[in-house]
């Protein structure tokens, strides 16, 4: 009987130590979307379809001024996708066992969508700019962000696509009947309906 007590206690503890750890990661989590998405928010790139004045273009090699101003954002964005993959470790880690299926396929979706945006912004701010201050030029106009229809965008909408599918996969997780959950099921699978309906859309516009 003494041996089982400190068994059950550890378990207990560390059943604690998981939800704890689950709730500060998603409130890192959204602190942190909100600061990039803000900064981004207000320092857009001056290019593509919605650009109205002194837009940069095609080749878009006077974009070194813009640094690090248009690119501070990215930062955030890196530290936010590794918190992202936390986040969705953690729910898998409690998800019920008949659930876990789905949280795992969630989360092989969220560690895919983190590495390539992850790799997306860490192109821009770490092989872009010193391209361009070193005049090597070539190349750039296919990877800046600048350009609307070039390599940074694509990934960063595969990147982004994938983390609604990952959101969707999970949604099964939240099986209960309170509110919460039947909200959180019906957010994680709007937004991926959403986020493919946009894609479609913009692809048939631009």
């Amino acid at each position: 009987m003494n041996t089982q007590t400190p068994r059950l206690k550890s378990a207990d503890a560390a059943t604690s130590d998981e939800y704890a750890l689950g709730f500060y990661t998603a409130l890192l989590t959204s602190v942190l979307t909100l600061v990039t998405f803000g900064i981004a928010f207000f320092t857009p790139p001056i290019s593509g379809p919605s650009c109205q004045a002194n837009c940069i273009t095609y080749p878009f090699t006077d974009i070194v001024a813009r640094f690090p101003r248009d690119y501070i954002w990215m930062y955030p964005a890196m530290l936010m996708m590794v918190l992202f993959v936390a986040l969705m470790a953690c729910i898998h880690q409690v998800a019920a066992e008949p659930k876990k299926l789905y949280s795992r396929i969630g989360l092989a979706f969220a560690i895919i969508s983190a590495g390539v945006l992850i790799t997306d912004y860490f192109v821009q701010v770490s092989v872009i700019q010193p391209s361009l201050v070193n005049g090597e030029t070539e190349g750039i106009a296919l990877l800046t962000q600048y350009n609307p229809h070039g390599i940074f965008i694509a990934l960063e909408e595969l990147g982004f696509l994938l983390m609604s599918f990952a959101f969707f996969c999970i949604a099964p997780v939240f099986s209960g009947a309170n509110r919460v959950e039947r909200a959180l099921r019906w957010i994680f699978r709007l937004s991926f309906v959403l986020a493919l309906g946009a894609l479609i859309g913009f692809s048939f516009a631009y």
